[in-house]
Parts: C-alpha cells; sequence; structure tokens
C-alpha cells in the first residue's frame, strides 16, 4: 500500500485548531467545489519562496468554489518556528486566504501521507483526490518558476476537463516528524522520492 493518499481516495477527515481560534473538519467545507489541501509550515525556504504564488492561486480560483486548507504537522521541537503561535503570528502578518491548521500530533500529516512542506492535495466536490503533488516546479524562487502544476489543475478541474497530469512529485522540505532526525521519512514513503 502506498503512503500517500493515491487518486480517487477520499479525504481522510481531521478536527484540528486553527490560527483563527476555531477547529475544522472536513464538514466545515462542505460547499467547496474543490478543496484544496496542503500540507505547510512556517520554516521551509520552499513554503516561503511560494506561498504568494500560493495566495495568487487561492485568489484566483476562490469565485469558482474552491477553498484552501493549510496544515502545519512540522515538529515544534525540531523547528520551534513552526508551533502554534508562530503560526498565529505569520496569519496575522500575512492574511493568507486560507484556513491554517496546526496537525500537533502529526496523525493528519500521516494519514494523508504528507512527504513536503508545501505538498497539495485537490479534492473534488465528493472529496476524492483528483491532484496530489507540487505547486510549482521551483518553490524556492518564483522568479524562476515555470510551471504552475497547482494552477493548472486548478484550472482543468473548473472548467470540467480530464486532468492532463494529476500526479506530480512534490518539491520542499521533508515534513519535520516528532523524535526523529530532519531528514527521516516513514519506510513506506520512502520508495516514492
Amino acid at each position: 500500500m502506498a503512503f500517500t493518499l493515491e487518486l480517487n481516495q477520499k479525504a481522510p477527515d481531521f478536527s484540528l485548531p486553527a490560527t483563527d481560534g476555531k477547529t475544522y473538519s472536513l464538514k466545515d467545507f462542505a460547499d467547496a467545489k474543490f478543496l484544496v489541501v496542503f500540507f505547510t509550515c512556517n520554516h521551509c525556504p520552499a513554503v516561503r519562496g511560494s506561498d504568494e504564488v500560493t495566495r495568487k492561486t487561492a485568489e484566483k480560483y476562490a469565485p469558482h468554489g474552491v477553498k484552501f486548507v493549510g496544515i502545519n504537522a512540522n515538529s515544534a521541537d525540531t523547528h520551534p518556528e513552526d508551533g502554534f503561535d508562530s503560526m498565529v503570528s505569520r496569519m496575522k502578518e500575512k492574511q493568507f486566504p486560507w484556513i491554517y491548521l496546526r496537525d500537533e500530533d502529526q496523525s493528519v500529516a500521516y494519514a494523508y501521507g504528507a512527504l513536503r512542506t508545501p505538498h497539495f492535495y485537490v479534492f473534488d466536490q465528493d472529496r476524492k483526490l483528483v491532484y496530489t503533488g507540487r505547486g510549482v516546479d521551483n518553490p524556492k524562487d518564483a522568479e524562476k518558476i515555470k510551471v504552475n502544476d497547482l494552477d493548472r489543475a486548478l484550472e482543468e478541474v473548473t472548467s470540467g476537463k480530464p486532468l492532463s497530469n494529476p500526479l506530480t512529485n512534490p518539491i520542499g522540505c521533508n515534513v519535520k516528524w516528532s523524535g526523529k532526525d530532519a531528514h527521516w521519512m516513514p519506510p513506506e514513503a520512502c520508495d516514492l522520492v
């Protein structure tokens, strides 16, 4: 069995606290035609380098019924700046157009099979996975981006077209798993990268 979710699999549910003080689960996004769940954090250069591109994509597709949910599962022991208080501060400063959730025990990241930050999952109205992988081809440097896979996937699904490339490899920092060194990945994930 693959570590990361496979195409057409259903979105695992969650119940996680957000930087806005509320707790969210999948049902809170039931009105979204498409739901983008992405694993992100505060410190990773690939996240920081592409957050504004992700913002533009989220804003572009919001009128088409697309909602974005960012989940930070990184161990704050490994990177203290990924802790919840820093998430709250970052959202206050940046005002990103998504809900930012904290997966403290990392169970949601494990259920989704998150490999990197950022790692994107696009679900249809039935919450079946239609796209997974990277946002862009050069997340560390927005000026060098040549391919925006997430934008292309959302353009296709919101237009009712079949996806031309539903599966890409996420590019970014490894998810920082609790009690593991910075480069550790679950053994069942190692054949994917």
